[in-house]
């Protein structure tokens, strides 16, 4: 049998050569690099590289962000470029997420520093401490850019203890509790390390809290802490994804508002060059903290209340779809959040993937519900667990007694029973006046005296009667006209978007009744009190100063000021005047108020 060794000779081979090969390994070759290449393939591990070789790749970066942070050389290297320097030791060349963004080695210390610069970058244009007097914002300014820069560095520093393990090529895992990962790579002489990403992980932020010794020496904290007792909470609360509801954390929303930035920007270039990446996976954690936002802060979003979006039943927590998902895109875009989804199924495409939201079979996401006093079932989605959405708030709402998820059958069907009357919006006999058929009754309410401001002439209110023809048993019924149109905010674009968003809630309370609306009209505009925008975890001073700018605001008659106080729901209130030229709903002729500028 001579034909394979004649076939091999015909093509110039050698047999010498051929036994060689046979009793040889498997063949390996070689790349540029020097990385072999074999079948099947070998994990050829991440180099174990020095940490100047490291930040080298990261130069021109870490030069834009001292430029950014302002200051000479020694001053930058002593707060800034320390570290910078830890958190490289730290997480030396591990990657973001196995397969995603910033997925290749150095992902996550390159995320760090990208959210990083952005973060401090985003300090230039927002006041820290605005109740604080002058001397104290100058004092503690430098500490809450400090404290930014540091939150964005270490917000992704979670993902070195829940989401990977760190191998040698004997199989030791390094300990990231102990110790940085380069010291445990220079102790143990690893030449190459490797990877193993865990399946399934959901994000535990506030793990990254134990990290954070490795990266943030105490000298550091003590520096954030001198004069101050909220910097060091606010930059925490940042980084363990903890929120603060009882206090507006600026430092907190540039970080996420970088994150997206970031991560929205990788994502762009990824789907140019390599093509479609995973999208929408990082936004699991901006539609989670905007549900806690909105049931801490709406009052639409009051669980088990009228007409509520939130409603707590034995059988489970539910959320109106897709209503609750205009306001939770509004509510992301007003803190301008880039990728952001705009299609509530894609929203909930993500929530049911993280497993926030849990389906009611394999072909259906929502269930359709019967909420107490409703006639007809309503579609909503289902939270995997109460504390999802309850998380932080004192004491959550005790759920309903009865169950709300109604059968399949009855989805559709209306449920049995006349609707109710409607109520007739006037009483024959009476007389009201003229000002009561405007859209809201306008209230002359003269200034306080501390503001320095003389009263408002009021005018006089006359009386006519309104004909009621006698109710006709034999005709149909006919609905009552809704006397109160909607009302609807109209502010400039350049308006500080987290102001905007609250003058809008506070706006749209009008449409309500009782004691859910926080604003009421006077002579020259609407008149909202300070507390409101507290409320809504905006400061005062920021809300004054950014209506102003934009000339959204009715000065006090005969005085230089933009706020008076005056009798609001039983109490005196300090507030300012809205123009009603920035109120779609009210008739601008009807007020005293001057031109102030429409943009």
């Amino acid at each position: 049998m001579r034909g394979f060794g004649h076939i091999l000779g015909s093509l110039g081979l050698q047999r010498s050569t051929v036994s060689s090969v046979a009793d040889s390994d498997p063949p390996i070759s070689q790349d540029k690099r020097g990385n072999a290449l074999a079948y099947p393939p070998v994990d050829p591990g991440i180099p174990a590289l020095p940490v100047e070789e490291v930040l080298g790749a990261h130069q021109d970066l870490i030069h834009r962000i001292k430029v950014c942070y302002g200051v000479d050389r020694q001053t930058f290297e002593h707060e800034l470029l320390s570290l910078i320097r830890r958190y490289a030791e730290f997480v030396h060349l591990l990657p973001a997420t196995p397969n995603n963004y910033f997925n290749a080695p150095g992902g996550l210390l390159r995320m760090g520093l990208e959210v990083a610069f952005f973060s401090l970058q985003g300090t230039d244009g927002h006041i820290f401490s605005g109740r604080s007097t002058i001397t104290t914002r100058r004092h503690l300014e430098p500490r809450w850019r400090h404290a930014t820069f540091i939150a964005g560095l270490c917000c992704e520093i979670h993902r070195t203890l829940c989401h990977v393990i760190v191998t040698n090529e004997n199989g030791d895992e390094w300990q990231p509790y102990l110790l940085p990962l380069s010291s445990w790579l220079t102790r143990h002489h690893v030449a190459r390390f490797f990877l193993k990403w865990l399946p399934n992980v959901h994000e535990s932020r506030t793990l990254g809290i134990f990290a954070l010794p490795h990266v943030i020496p105490a000298e550091v904290l003590q520096h954030l802490a001198t004069g101050n007792s909220i910097i060091v909470p606010h930059m925490m609360a940042s980084i363990s994804g903890m929120p603060l509801y009882r206090e507006h954390n600026i430092l907190d929303d540039l970080v996420r508002r970088s994150v997206a930035l970031v991560i929205d920007r990788y994502l762009q270039a990824s789907a140019d060059r390599y093509g479609k990446p995973q999208l929408g996976s990082h936004l699991e954690r901006y539609l989670v903290d905007a549900l806690r936002r909105l049931v801490s802060s709406n009052s639409a979003w009051n669980p088990n209340a009228e007409k509520s979006r939130v409603w707590f039943g034995a059988d489970g927590l539910f959320i109106v779809w897709p209503n609750a998902a205009a306001e939770i895109r509004k509510l992301l875009e007003s803190d301008q959040l880039p990728g952001i989804p705009k299609a509530p199924e894609t929203m909930l495409e993500i929530l049911v993937a993280a497993g926030v939201f849990e389906p009611q079979d394999s072909s259906q996401a929502t269930w359709q519900i019967v909420p107490p006093e409703s006639k007809t079932a309503i579609e909503a989605v289902k939270l995997s667990s109460p504390a999802i959405l309850f998380a932080g708030i004192d004491s959550a709402p005790k759920p309903l007694s009865i169950a709300l998820v109604c059968a399949p059958a009855d989805s559709t069907t209306p449920l049995p029973g006349p609707p109710a009357p409607a109520a007739s919006p006037v009483t024959t006999g009476k007389r009201f006046p003229v000002a009561q058929q405007l859209p809201l009754p306008i209230e002359m309410e003269p200034i306080a005296a501390d503001q320095g401001a003389s009263a408002s002439p009021a005018r006089a209110a006359e009386d006519i009667a309104v004909p009621i023809p006698a109710p006709n048993d034999s005709a149909p019924a006919k609905p009552a006209l809704a006397l109160m149109p909607a009302f609807k905010l109209e502010a400039p674009m350049r308006l500080n978007p987290a102001v905007r968003d609250a003058l809008a809630q506070i706006v749209d309370t009008l449409n309500r009744d009782g004691s859910d609306v926080a604003a009421c009209t006077v002579a020259s505009g609407l008149f909202i009190p300070l507390a409101e925008f507290e409320r809504r975890k905006i400061e005062p001073s920021l809300a004054l100063r950014a209506l102003t700018e934009v000339k959204m605001l009715v000065q006090a008659a005969g005085t230089k000021s933009q706020t008076l106080a005056r009798d609001f729901g039983g109490e005196q209130k300090v507030g300012l005047v809205l123009s009603p030229h920035f109120v779609a709903g009210l008739e601008a002729d009807n007020f005293d108020a001057p031109d102030v500028g429409m943009d």
